[in-house]
């Protein structure tokens, strides 16, 4: 099949279409203003519901409203509104209903800047909303991942009733590249016997709620929500290595999204320059975090260090600390609201790292 040249707000607000997507949420802010505005056109000539809601709070829970009746449904933001949707997702975790969540992250805290930025990494891997629920998290590096990860998100949402939350910035979502759609294989999924679509021969109409006002019932209700985490852990993991597997690297970056590609060319310039082997570990799944695959690789005799870089003042860096697990030392190097590093930075560090120039 031809590819075509896509921008990559504009082919994930595609992707969801094509994965099925019944009803999208959203309210305007940058960088990812292209996905309701390609929504606001396509949904309707697809038959398929668009809103523009008064705010992200409204938006969040509108996703709640057409998850709870079976939909396929997604919304979408940048860093601060993602903020605003907390309360909603929270509730969308502990009703148990899938849903779609982009999030075009940029520079932070408060309003920032409109530049890329990964800073909202803490917000997406630990819940970001009260109580204990997780949302998983997918990071692509690239439009055409993006593509395939959204069309994925929607599987991944209905087979664990649980929100799924793409975390890419707004360099994904604001350069153009040729993607490939390609044919999907289709995928078995549990009914949604549950949803608020009437009794279909039960005695009792179905309920959706998160609330459980008895302690130990909530208890229970806990218990069984960290259950799918854990198949999520052991079913869902993702990742890819570059130059790991059949040499012996000095030294290995971590690093996801558009800062991996950035040090893919980093790991070429450091044996060219300097004459340092070095790898790449790109988490894709940034929820559940592959940490046993990072810290076999970190347990490699030649393995000098791990450095993790990212776009942000060092928050993935706590999870390469916890895969590592002393295994080898860890460094960070970061750029923070909304600078990116280059590949000269990263390389020149990760050399001076390497020659013990650099501190833990």
């Amino acid at each position: 099949m031809a590819k075509e040249l896509w921008k990559g707000n504009e082919a994930i607000a595609e992707a969801a279409i094509r994965a099925g997507c019944d009803c999208f949420f959203g309210y305007p802010i940058t960088p990812q203003n292209e996905i309701p505005e390609y929504m606001s056109l396509h949904m309707p000539q697809h038959g398929k519901v668009f809103v523009q809601a008064e705010s992200e709070v409204a938006a969040i829970n509108m996703v709640y409203g057409a998850a709870a009746a079976g939909k396929r449904a997604m919304t979408s933001s940048s860093s601060p509104g993602i903020s605003l949707k907390q309360e909603g997702i929270s509730y969308i975790a502990g009703a148990e209903l899938p849903a779609v969540i982009i999030n075009m992250s940029r520079g932070g805290p408060g309003l920032g800047t409109i530049q890329a930025s990964q800073a909202d990494y803490f917000q997406s891997t630990r819940g970001g909303g009260n109580g204990d629920y997780r949302t998983m998290v997918l990071a692509p590096q690239s439009i055409q991942e993006a593509v395939d990860l959204v069309q994925d998100a929607f599987d991944l949402a209905d087979k664990y009733r649980n929100p799924v939350l793409i975390l890419a910035d707004g360099m994904i979502g604001q350069m153009m590249e040729p993607i490939e759609w390609k044919q999907r294989p289709s995928v078995e999924l549990p009914p949604k016997d549950w949803a608020a679509t009437g009794r279909h021969g039960r005695e009792k109409n179905n309920f959706v709620t998160s609330l459980r006002i008895d302690a130990p019932d909530c208890e229970l209700h806990n218990v069984h929500i960290q259950s799918k985490y854990d198949r999520m852990a052991e079913e869902e993991l993702r990742y890819e290595t570059i130059g790991c597997d059949g040499q012996e690297p000095e030294i290995i970056l971590a690093s996801y999204g558009t800062t991996a590609r950035i040090c893919w060319s980093a790991i070429n310039r450091l044996e060219r320059k300097y004459g340092i082997k070095a790898g790449l570990f790109r988490p894709i799944t940034l929820f559940p975090f592959p940490y046993d695959q990072l810290h076999q690789i970190a347990s490699r005799p030649g393995v000098k260090a791990v450095i993790s870089v990212e776009m942000s003042q060092g928050q993935m860096v706590d999870d390469v600390k916890l895969a590592v697990n002393g295994a080898a030392p860890v460094h960070f190097f970061g750029r923070a609201g909304g600078s990116i590093p280059t590949v000269d930075e990263v390389a020149d560090f990760a050399a001076s790292v390497v020659k013990g120039g650099a501190g833990k």
